[in-house]
Order: structure tokens, then C-alpha cells, then sequence
């Protein structure tokens, strides 16, 4: 047991005439380290990508609502009918008429020959 742990203190099995299975296994557990190390970077940049995404569309979402009700504002008869009044222009105090538009009847062909 003390020869097993002194040889791999030493690292004799790396230098052995059957060491070269034990370095294709170095070697493999050595790529498969760095992979996993890629594969983990590539996740953590996709979630701060994700939580940077979300955060943005909260904020357009509350641009949105503030514009929306803005706009609304804008939208109201005594907010327009007070910039008009700096223009000088005035409601009306006469409802609106609705116009009727009579078509005239048009004669048939026989109607315009017996006339």
C-alpha cells in the first residue's frame, strides 16, 4: 500500500511502458473537463442574454402604458378644446344637423317614351 501511494506520488504510472492507456485517459478526462467548462459559460451568457431581455421589455411594456395614457390625456375633449382656445378657434353651442340627401327617382325606359 505504501509502494502504491509513494508510485503515484512519484507518478510512475505515467512514465511506465504501459503508461500510454493511462495518458489517453488523462487526455480524455482533460477534454471532457474543458467541454463542460465551455457548455457551462455558454449557459451562464444565454441567462444574463435572458434576465437583460426581460428587464428590457418590462421597461418598454411601462414606456408603452405611459404613452398609451398620454395619449389618452391628449385625446380629451377639454384638452383639445383648450388648445384650440389659445388658437382662437371655439366649440360649437349648436348641436350638429344631420344632413339628408335625396336621390331623384330616375324614370324607366317606358316611363320616358309615354311622357
Amino acid at each position: 500500500m505504501k509502494n502504491g501511494v509513494y508510485g503515484i506520488l512519484k507518478a510512475r504510472f505515467l512514465i511506465e511502458d504501459d503508461s500510454m492507456k493511462n495518458w489517453r485517459f488523462i487526455v480524455f478526462l482533460i477534454i471532457l473537463a474543458i467541454i463542460m467548462i465551455a457548455n457551462t459559460q455558454n449557459f451562464e451568457q444565454k441567462v444574463f442574454k435572458i434576465s437583460e431581455l426581460t428587464n428590457d421589455v418590462k421597461e418598454l411594456r411601462s414606456e408603452f402604458v405611459d404613452r398609451r395614457s398620454e395619449l389618452m390625456k391628449l385625446k380629451m375633449e377639454s384638452t383639445v378644446s383648450e388648445k384650440m382656445v389659445e388658437k382662437q378657434i371655439f366649440p360649437s353651442t349648436v348641436p350638429p344637423i344631420k344632413i339628408k340627401v335625396k336621390k331623384p327617382v330616375e324614370k324607366s325606359f317606358f316611363q320616358k317614351i309615354w311622357q
